[in-house]
């Protein structure tokens, strides 16, 4: 590898560190305002609600049919790691069976 491509990929790999890391200390070092801090809590799951709906309305029926099994484990026990097997597993199986 060269040189000037390891410098620059050590480079970047520091400046993403520092931008995390920064923005940690100054959440850490700043009180946030109660509705700021409200926002920060809740946005997560918006936000991943959004990217599933967007990734699952370009996808078959098959994945569509995946999801829900995926979203009934998650509702049943609360287990993500567990939510994801069950999806992988639902539509492995819609696969093989010609969906």
């Amino acid at each position: 590898m060269r040189l000037d491509a390891t410098l620059a990929i050590l480079a970047m790999g520091a400046v993403t560190y520092l931008c995390r890391a920064g923005g940690y200390a100054v959440l850490r070092a700043v009180r946030t305002p109660p509705v700021l801090d409200a926002v920060l809590r809740n946005i997560p799951a918006p936000l991943f609600a959004a990217y599933v709906a967007l990734a699952l309305s370009r996808q078959d029926l098959a994945a569509v049919i995946a999801s829900v099994a995926c979203a009934a484990v998650h509702a049943r026990w609360g287990n993500f790691g567990l939510s994801i097997v069950a999806g992988v597993a639902a539509i492995a199986a819609l696969r093989l069976a010609g969906m």
